[in-house]
């Protein structure tokens, strides 16, 4: 196939060149664009050497696969151009994910909905993507009637210069991306507030997670916090079923589920963690146990490097799909 990577030069952009090494993705042709102020720039993949193009209008002829992480403005000028070429976008931003006629996928959810595109495939937000993998197998064996997400989220979810603020704030210096500090804090704000007092995140995470797993109806809330860690994001999910379970059989049934590890020894203080999940594809979950406030109820800790699977790999195992 023809391949191309738009936003190359960015976090996920070379997350994406990293895994396309990693699991010596095929292709027969390679092309990377950026913004004007990263073009010419030189960029190695698989021993050869490519020069990053402009990002233009005409961009996009003879391209198969387009992998999108170049932020929504950019996705929503550049995705249609493309796919009007005939190019297969598959876009990390979110531009197209509520959109009814876009797919928002995540293979071992819904592997399904990757066939019904029309050009454009919606990678979902990344904290989305850990908890539906959590959550699609147990909604199977007991039915979702709940959920409750708080989420812990790092730093590099909000791309470089988030990480630098994180580093410049540990040596002393002041905020330029955040509101706030973040070394040492916690900020409960990410995105912009809406109306009804959530942020936009807030409402990602609410409205994707029923898009998913295709439940329109499902009752749904979420909180999501800045943290200060570089890499993973971890995520206290509250779930209540509609019919009852026996602990140690829903423990097998994570075990047994495609993407997951599950570290649930809490005495040997074994359980996810983001320093240990940075750099892996699975999503970990631990600290499995009933809420014994509800009945059929369970909490679970669910962590993710939130640029890896969180982006860039779930955006090639979509491309795995469907090429």
């Amino acid at each position: 196939m023809n391949l191309a990577i738009v936003g190359a030069t960015g976090v996920v952009g070379r997350e994406f060149i990293s895994i396309i090494e990693q699991r010596r993705l095929a292709f027969e042709n390679l092309r990377l664009f950026a913004s004007a102020r990263s073009a010419g720039t030189r960029v190695t993949v698989c021993g050869k050497e490519y020069i990053v193009e402009e990002l233009t209008e005409s961009s996009g002829e003879g391209i198969d696969i387009a992998l999108f992480s170049a932020g929504g403005s950019t996705s929503q000028r550049f995705a249609p151009i493309f796919a009007n070429k005939g190019a297969l976008v598959i876009d990390n931003s979110s531009a197209w994910r509520m959109e009814p006629e876009v797919p928002l996928v995540v293979p071992e959810v819904n592997p399904q909905a990757a066939a019904l595109h029309k050009g454009i495939i919606a990678n979902p937000n990344c904290s989305t993507i850990q908890a539906v993998v959590a959550l699609k197998p147990l909604h199977d064996a007991y039915g979702l009637r709940r959920v409750v997400f708080s989420t812990y989220q790092a730093v590099s979810g909000a791309g470089s210069a988030a990480i630098r603020d994180l580093e410049n704030g540990m040596a002393g210096q002041p905020p330029s991306h955040f509101k706030h500090p973040i070394a040492g804090n916690l900020i409960p704000q990410i995105g912009s507030f809406e109306e009804n007092g959530y942020t936009n995140e807030e409402m990602k995470m609410i409205f994707e997670t029923r898009k998913i797993l295709g439940l329109p109806e499902l009752r749904v809330t979420a909180t999501t916090v800045r943290v200060p860690v570089v890499n993973g994001h971890s995520i206290s999910i509250n779930v209540e079923f509609e019919r009852p379970f026996k602990l140690p059989e829903l423990v097998e049934l994570l075990r047994s589920a495609k993407g997951i590890t599950v570290q649930d020894d809490p005495a040997a203080g074994f359980y996810p963690m983001p320093l240990t999940a940075s750099g892996r594809d699975e999503v970990f979950v631990g600290r499995l146990r009933r809420d014994e406030s509800l009945e059929n109820s369970l909490n679970m800790w669910c962590v993710a490097d939130n640029i890896r699977k969180g982006a860039a790999l779930n955006t090639i195992q979509i491309a795995k799909l469907v090429r």
